[in-house]
């Protein structure tokens, strides 16, 4: 079976899209599938990350005009946009142009990549077209319908309409209502965290994190803020923390990837640290440093899942407004503690909260999902 996948990664949007269709990827490969990857060449991209996992991508030019017309809120004419034409399919007819709130995540107008993508498509002529990318809706998929078979979307913020075959949602507490109107009648919906596409290294670390949170302890806390962290929120975490009364013999470890920007920054911070501090870059056993930690500083992103899976008690950090319902949702649930940049003064609070009633943090974050969301998944994609 061929499969081609469209996501992207960059400075802006990070890493979490590509991330998890990598892991979708892996999965589809070891069964025997073929999988390509079409990817923007965005500051930051992650196309030889890819490439070094063993499959093929097919890079796409930035049309920095095509951001800009985007961007802006064209006049119709006709209900076409004056700086792109009307997208025809030769299944649906015409289709106006209109403007994405994440358009500027694209690198250039959906038009224009979809024409991108066209050759691409034509040659592969794909069994399935997985789109992860909030910059793309109806209006693309329209354009390419003829050159793929069946379209899977992931998907998190049902803000815009789809023509899919497959939907996933994998945000805690996802209901149908949410896409009701925005996909076809006949789409299969796979919606919720028990979706969540998780490498399965966590789930076989499972056992093993949970048995040892039965007598929980905290000395052991690890700061994660996904893989770019452009504003250097781990920081203004390690900055907070100085003003925390933490334990004296507590180990301090510290994720970031290699595209993170203050990364020099970081390493020079934690030279004058109060506390031991590793700084670990790029790490392969991600599940294995969250099932021995005890108390986790993270984004409220796409590796809510993981630690929820581990049954990591977690503060969630709202980095971007596309967090925030995680973040709530989670919070609620009682399975995390989110907070906002503002309250991190108050870290020191919030640390004694969350250490204060471990057991319930660990119950409540092991019943968000079993990372078995990827097994789930695959059953689809045949």
């Amino acid at each position: 079976m061929q499969v081609v996948i469209r996501a992207d990664a960059s400075l802006q949007m990070g890493t979490g899209h590509i991330m998890r269709c990598l892991t979708l990827a892996q999965a589809l490969q070891e069964k025997g599938d073929q999988v390509d990857f079409i990817c923007r060449e965005h500051l930051g991209h992650l196309t030889e990350f890819i490439e070094i996992k063993g499959f093929k991508v097919h890079r796409l030019p930035l049309h920095v005009q095509g951001v800009v017309c985007e961007q802006n809120d064209e006049p119709l004419i006709n209900g076409a946009s004056i700086q792109e034409p009307c997208i025809k399919s030769t299944r649906t007819g015409s289709l106006p142009t209109k403007t994405l709130y994440h358009s500027s995540w694209l690198g250039s107008t959906q038009y224009q990549d979809a024409q991108d993508c066209m050759g691409i498509l034509k040659v592969l002529n794909p069994d399935w077209l997985i789109m992860d990318h909030y910059a793309l809706d109806e209006i693309w998929q329209a354009m390419l319908e003829d050159y793929y078979k069946q379209l899977m979307v992931i998907d998190d913020l049902a803000d815009r309409k789809h023509k899919c075959n497959i939907l996933l949602d994998q945000t805690f507490g996802r209901k149908l209502e949410a896409y009701q109107v925005l996909v076809p009648d006949n789409c299969q919906m796979l919606l919720g965290s028990q979706y969540a596409l998780l490498r399965p290294e966590f789930p076989q670390w499972r056992e093993f994190s949970l048995k040892r949170r039965e007598h929980p302890e905290f000395k052991k806390l690890l700061i994660t803020m996904g893989g770019v962290d452009t504003e250097n929120a781990t920081g203004q975490v390690l900055r907070a923390l100085t003003k925390c009364n933490l334990p004296k013999d507590l180990e301090i470890v510290v994720i970031l990837g290699s595209a993170t920007p203050h990364l020099e920054v970081v390493n020079e911070q934690v030279k004058t640290f109060p506390f031991k501090v590793q700084v670990k870059v790029n790490v392969s056993n991600m599940a294995e440093i969250m099932a021995t930690s005890d108390l986790a500083i993270g984004a409220a992103g796409s590796t809510t899942w993981e630690r929820c899976c581990l049954g990591l008690p977690s503060i969630l950090l709202v980095l971007a407004e596309n967090q925030r319902i995680i973040g709530e949702l989670i919070n609620d649930a009682g399975a995390a503690l989110c907070i906002g940049r503002d309250q991190l003064p108050h870290m020191d609070k919030k640390i004694s909260h969350i250490t204060n009633q471990l057991e319930n943090f660990i119950l409540n974050a092991s019943l968000v999902t079993d990372g078995t969301g990827l097994i789930k998944t695959m059953r689809y994609l045949k």
